[in-house]
């Protein structure tokens, strides 16, 4: 009889199915715990990239602790914050039941009792950077039959904050005689109309209000700039002094974290005959103190017309002179390692007495020229950027003397101030557009957001 059990061939494919059925059930079970543990492991990752990233926001307050320590090192609010953010994610994320899923283990299931999270947030420099890691065991169904308890799922998120910088500005506001033109292209038509002499057939109408004789501080009545107030004629230096207000309440806005932005202004000076660079406000982190002394900015006074044969406008001076005012730039970092940015506001056009080294003709010394970009290229090479807001120079057609001196170059004086800019932060504004919203916009691009990588 046992002779004849090993002979016969009946049954083999029922007993060869049954022995098939282990690897394949081993496969679905396999496929079935694998399944599972992706999905678990998508609930991770997605609640550490979503506190990686949360930890450090602009509004944060790791990020606000970040920017307050003055050396590089680990940023204990954001990891504690990084901690939170990943435990409230994984709350919430177990708390929606897939189709299929069995409902969340009770605590004391494997997953959640081997479940961990670490996290580093580190300053250096400007940029914050957060690494996080995590690892779990996945409790198995069908691999238990082969030994196999638990599946390890683990993983990492990084996410990198290049924080704003701490930046000082220190605006250079050319406030000489050429600021006293009209505003807009109707208030140099009511300049023009208000000065013309009836009496003299022969004179020349005026678009300027440049023309301020002061004596103790008190206006010439007959100066253009006197015609200009009672017309009621908005000049240029008036615009620009209003547009220094609302740039002081724009970064006042715009600010992440405490003193992030410092400002300090200055003009041409405020008499022709001490015309040096004069401070309205020294560097200051009270950006309403420089909003309040905005409003004494005024145009360069002059005793008498035709002054020193009108050369009071040096960007040669001016530009040496600020330079010597700002300290060598940081990193941004911190408030003690501040960016430095001059912000410098002009119509481009130079009139002083050099008689050599004038890039223009020259008439008994006077030199009238574009902007020299070789002082600025001294202010840049320290490191230190340059922003350039040009107040279009107006062509004066029925004026002989700007048709002799300036037109022939009036077309270099705007690509003269873009060279002086650093790259990118150029802006030309003609009189029928804003300044004061030009200001906005080229300080907007100036501080633009970095943004999260990682």
């Amino acid at each position: 009889m046992f002779k004849r059990f090993l002979v016969d061939r009946s049954g083999n494919l029922a007993i060869i199915g049954a022995l098939s059925l282990i690897p394949v059930l081993g496969t679905a079970g396999l496929a079935l715990d694998v399944a599972h543990a992706i999905k678990v492991k998508t609930k991770l990752q997605g609640a550490a990239d979503a506190a990686v990233i949360g930890s450090v926001t602009d509004k944060s307050a790791g990020v606000a602790e970040a920017m307050a320590m003055v050396t590089d090192g680990a940023v204990r609010v954001s990891e504690s914050e990084a901690r939170s953010i990943f435990n409230a994610q994984m709350v919430e994320a177990n708390a929606i039941q897939l189709p299929g899923e069995a409902s969340e283990p009770d605590p004391n299931n494997i997953e959640t009792a081997t479940r961990t999270f670490n996290v580093s947030v580190m300053k250096s420099g400007r940029d914050i950077n957060v690494s996080a890691t995590y690892s779990t065991l996945v409790p198995t169904t069908f691999l238990k039959i082969f030994g196999k308890d638990s599946i390890k799922v683990e993983g990492v998120a990084k996410a990198t904050f290049q924080s704003n910088s701490f930046m000082d500005f220190y605006m250079l506001l050319d406030n000489t005689p050429s600021m006293g033109v009209g505003a807009t292209p109707a208030d140099v038509d009511s300049l023009i109309k208000a000065t013309k002499r009836v009496s003299d057939p022969g004179s020349r109408n005026c678009a300027f209000a440049c023309h301020i004789v002061a004596e103790n501080g008190d206006v010439d009545k007959t100066s253009n700039y006197f015609v200009a107030r009672k017309v009621g004629a908005t000049i240029r230096i008036d615009v620009v002094a209003k547009a220094v207000a609302a740039l002081t309440t724009e970064a006042e806005r715009a600010e992440t974290y405490t003193n992030q932005y410092r400002m300090a202004a200055y003009t041409f000076g405020q008499k022709a005959e001490e015309a040096k660079l004069f401070s309205v406000s020294k560097l200051t982190d009270d950006l309403k103190d420089i909003q309040t002394k905005s409003e004494t900015i005024s145009l360069m006074s002059i005793p008498y017309q035709g002054y020193n044969d009108d050369q009071i406008t040096s960007f040669d001076k001016a530009l040496t002179q600020i330079n010597s005012e700002i300290p060598d730039p940081g990193d941004g970092s911190t408030a003690a390692k501040a960016e430095k940015v001059l912000y410098f506001v002009a119509d481009g056009v130079g009139d002083s007495y050099k008689p050599r080294d004038c890039t223009k003709r020259v008439t008994g010394g006077r030199c009238q020229e574009p902007i020299d970009v070789s002082y600025c290229k001294t202010i840049k090479d320290r490191g230190i950027k340059i922003a350039v807001l040009y107040t279009t120079y107006l062509p004066l057609p029925t004026n002989d003397w700007y048709n002799e001196w300036i037109k022939p170059f009036q077309s270099e004086i705007g690509t003269r101030m873009q060279a002086c800019a650093s790259p990118g932060l150029y802006f030309e504004v003609s009189p029928a557009q804003g300044i004061e919203s030009a200001m906005k916009a080229l300080f907007v691009k100036i501080i633009r957001s970095p943004r999260l990588t990682g």
